[in-house]
């Protein structure tokens, strides 16, 4: 099985075996082996249904197919680089963040709301299951995952947000009082709010 690895924080290594990983397309910076690269197809490998939904939606997610016998070296924007494993389970994952699937998983594009309710713009997230590594892309630093409880819900920054994963149910907070307070965003303001149990992943600097 292939195998997703870091070097320093900033490449995504990929050990191939015989099979095959999607990547995001043009992050491939050096590769030794014998490898072939092509186009994953509509909908990133997610199938038609998915290609269909980032049609509508204009979510964006162009991903190449790597496959042989060889390493992959990726990376984009000097960004820092982390791998999630996953087992059977689902990750929601912001598109432009996201880097490398291994083989096994699938992805589809799912609606999360409005990004204001006066403009309608939407806002999409890529979902990530099977079994499989994932490889994400954090900018400014470091990934930061931080633990949902009901307890405790966590609301973030949406410019912020990466991923999230667990018993999670995410709903939009109209909150102006903090941006005012600290000086930052335009126009309607909005945060993410997430209850129940699990992880949320977020990156040191804004989009």
């Amino acid at each position: 099985m292939a195998q997703l690895r870091t070097e320093g924080h900033r490449v995504l290594v990929v050990d191939l075996h015989g099979d095959s990983v999607r990547a995001v397309t043009g992050s491939m910076i050096a590769y030794e082996g014998q490898v072939t690269f092509r186009n994953a197809g509509m909908g990133g490998g997610g199938g038609l249904r998915a290609a269909f939904k980032q049609k509508v939606t204009g979510e964006s997610l162009s991903l190449m197919e790597m496959a042989g016998q060889g390493t992959v070296r990726l990376a984009v924007d000097a960004q820092h680089v982390v791998v999630v494993p996953l087992a059977g389970d689902a990750l929601h994952v912001e598109s432009s963040q996201l880097l490398a699937l291994s083989g096994g998983l699938r992805s589809d594009v799912t609606f999360a709301g409005l990004r204001g309710a006066s403009s309608g713009q939407g806002l999409f997230t890529t979902v990530v299951s099977g079994q499989g590594e994932v490889g994400l892309l954090s900018a400014g630093g470091p990934l930061i995952a931080l633990e949902v409880s009901p307890q405790y819900p966590l609301v973030v920054d949406p410019d912020a947000f990466v991923a999230h994963r667990g018993q999670v149910t995410q709903s939009f907070v109209t909150d102006v009082t903090w941006r005012s307070a600290v000086g930052g965003g335009s126009g309607e303001a909005f945060s993410l709010r997430f209850d129940g149990t699990g992880v949320v992943y977020i990156q040191p600097q804004e989009r």
